[in-house]
């Protein structure tokens, strides 16, 4: 296993990265920043308002989107597990 092998298989691994958690990260920055206005505008200081509403987008959108973050990572897993025998050579 050479350093460009390493390199390949480290971007590969921070590309998939974010690309799984992109959906649940975009969404729960999306409802931050709503309920951020919401309290600026109405001047609501509550830290309960702004925790609640990201917690019932992240669990939306793990159910909407957690089988294909799944079958991305288990696929990625299987490649890298059947890919050991010709990096070991």
């Amino acid at each position: 296993m050479n350093s460009q092998t390493v390199l390949t298989l480290g971007s590969e691994a921070v590309t998939l990265l974010l690309m799984v958690s992109l959906p649940v990260l975009g969404a729960v920055l999306v409802v931050g920043l709503v309920v951020s206005i919401f309290q600026a505008i109405t001047q609501i200081n509550e830290n309960t308002l702004s925790f609640l509403p990201k917690l019932v987008v992240a669990v939306l959108v793990f159910a909407l989107a957690g089988p294909w973050m799944l079958a991305t990572l288990v696929d990625y897993l299987r490649r890298m597990i059947e890919s050991i025998p010709s990096m070991v050579q």
